[in-house]
């Protein structure tokens, strides 16, 4: 797998828009618990791909691709969690869950390819 392919570049993408919005919910709603797991969940989807980039085994390789899957459903239920007691408006949670709704199903079907070639 390339550092310049799809997945590395929207996980990466993705956290920077993460990181702002912990930034944001942080700033307007003075929040930080709920946000705080966000941030945990959504940068470590990209920190997980590229670990698996440097993965010493295709086991390894796939491992840690299943482990960045997990973190995006994570992620997917804090930005649910927070949209739902307030700390996101409906416009900003639809803009930034489809981005995350795109890595969950792009990191599914890497562990789904994964899982047949065994």
């Amino acid at each position: 797998m390339k550092a310049d392919n799809a997945v590395v570049t929207k996980s990466l993408n993705f956290a920077v828009r993460i990181v702002n919005l912990y930034k944001y919910i942080g700033t307007t709603h003075n929040e930080y618990i709920l946000s705080k797991q966000l941030l945990k969940s959504g940068t470590s989807i990209g920190a997980n791909i590229r670990e698996a980039i440097g993965g010493q085994s295709p086991n390894d390789f796939s491992a840690k691709m299943h482990i960045a899957l997990k973190e995006a459903y994570e992620t997917e239920y804090w930005l649910e969690l927070l949209a739902r007691t307030g700390y996101l408006k409906d416009e900003e949670f639809d803009n930034i869950f489809k981005d995350c709704r795109e890595l969950t199903n792009l990191l599914a079907s890497i562990v789904k390819t994964m899982k047949e070639k065994k």
